[in-house]
């Protein structure tokens, strides 16, 4: 179901333990995330939206635009 947060995870470099890490999570939980198991909830699609500079939309596949969006203050 998130196939984009796997992928950028990889193009990053970085393991499921250090984005678990990042997001106060297991790594199991982590991973039933990459995988579909487990619905990411919103915080934690915005903290991954910010750590890879892109958008919410573009992680859940609503675009296929990586460009974030312009943040308001």
């Amino acid at each position: 179901m998130y196939p984009r947060i796997r992928d950028l995870r990889e193009d990053a470099d970085k393991n499921q333990a250090t984005l678990a890490a990042h997001l106060s999570v297991t790594q199991a939980t982590y991973s039933r995330y990459e995988s579909g198991v487990l619905d990411i909830p919103s915080q934690s699609l915005i903290q991954l939206a910010k750590l890879y500079n892109t958008s919410v939309d573009y992680l859940v596949g609503l675009t296929d635009e990586p460009a974030p969006y312009k943040r308001s203050k």
